[in-house]
């Protein structure tokens, strides 16, 4: 998710896709008496009984706690996917941390289920947390980054499956998803095992799960949505084979420690797809660089040569990029 410049300066407790309604209900993790309460605005509670069957094993998931990247403990069906999510409740072993379902997707943020604290992020941030600027993203926003040299979601799709033929049947994360733009022709493809749509806008995903009911809602058996920081990736150490990040490291807070974390989840021969405005490129005018550091100043807009030494010194090797005006789409590999 992001913006550009130009743009800146003018019935039932199991939920079937796409029945379900609108708002699911959350799942907080089972008690010592092996018991998963299902929170809605009903506060109707489902008993789960001691059984070994799949839907109800407790098991260890590939998802992780962000504070100590221990896998979670999961009840519930397995798998990746909406409604597997919805009806799972997760915890850490090691914090004692619950982690549920909120509406449609998962938090796992550090500060999810905190009653008093509330994070605010800067202003690149908490820009596409906002309901009015998350509707407007895939209806006349995104659409306006061809200004600054975006070939079109469809072309950058293409090029980004060309990085990630390498890694075809691995699971894919979406990091900084936005509206889930490619999240979905991600999981629609049928390339990967599965696809984790994840943003730290709640609203985004919210708008990813509308597009998703909207457009094509088997995508639901391949798709999985959760809330997290692109900073502190929910994922165990080497569990991941490709990582996408559209339009979004110039939105990140610290870009060095997301893609260091990124790095750390991606598998040996996982590969990381980026795209991003350049700050400037070699052919701008130095006359044009220093208005467009001022413009540039709320985001962390980046040249290509800082791109790429901040892959190499996160660790990540074979670094290639393709520029077009301020566009660049670059890919680096886990060695």
């Amino acid at each position: 998710m992001a913006c550009s410049l130009s743009f800146l300066s003018p019935s039932n407790l199991r939920p079937r896709f796409p029945q379900f309604r609108q708002s699911p209900p959350s799942s907080s993790f089972f008690s010592s008496r092996s018991r998963l309460s299902i929170q809605a605005s009903s506060a109707i509670a489902l008993d789960l009984p001691e059984t070994t069957s799949k839907t109800s094993a407790v098991q260890k998931d590939l998802l992780a706690c962000p504070i100590c990247y221990e896998p979670l403990i999961r009840r519930g069906p397995p798998g990746l996917n909406l409604e597997a999510i919805y009806r799972s409740g997760f915890k850490c072993k090691t914090c004692n941390k619950s982690y549920s379902s909120k509406n449609i997707y998962l938090d796992l943020t550090v500060t999810a289920g905190s009653e008093e604290y509330a994070e605010i992020k800067p202003t690149s941030t908490e820009l596409f947390r906002s309901p009015f600027v998350s509707f407007l993203y895939e209806r006349g926003w995104r659409q306006n980054f061809n200004r600054s040299g975006f070939p079109g979601p469809e072309e950058e799709f293409k090029m980004a499956q060309e990085y990630f033929k390498p890694v075809e049947g691995g699971l894919l994360v979406d990091v900084s998803c936005g509206s889930g733009l490619f999240s979905r022709k991600f999981a629609k493809c049928g390339t990967y095992s599965g696809v984790i749509a994840l943003d730290f806008s709640e609203n985004m995903l919210r708008q990813c799960y509308d597009f998703t009911k909207k457009e094509d809602p088997t995508l639901s058996n391949n798709l999985a949505l959760v809330r997290a920081d692109v900073a502190r990736l929910p994922f165990p150490p080497a569990s991941i084979d490709a990582i996408h990040a559209g339009a979004a490291l110039h939105c990140w807070p610290s870009p060095s420690n997301a893609i260091a974390d990124i790095a750390r989840t991606l598998r040996s021969g996982g590969i990381f797809v980026g795209t991003t405005f350049l700050r400037y490129t070699s052919s701008t005018s130095p006359l044009i660089r220093p208005l467009r550091e001022r413009i540039a100043q709320p985001y962390s807009y980046l040249i290509e040569e800082e791109i790429e030494d901040l892959c190499k010194s996160c660790g990540l090797v074979d670094y290639s990029s393709k520029v077009q005006q301020s566009f660049i789409m670059f890919s680096a590999r886990k060695p």
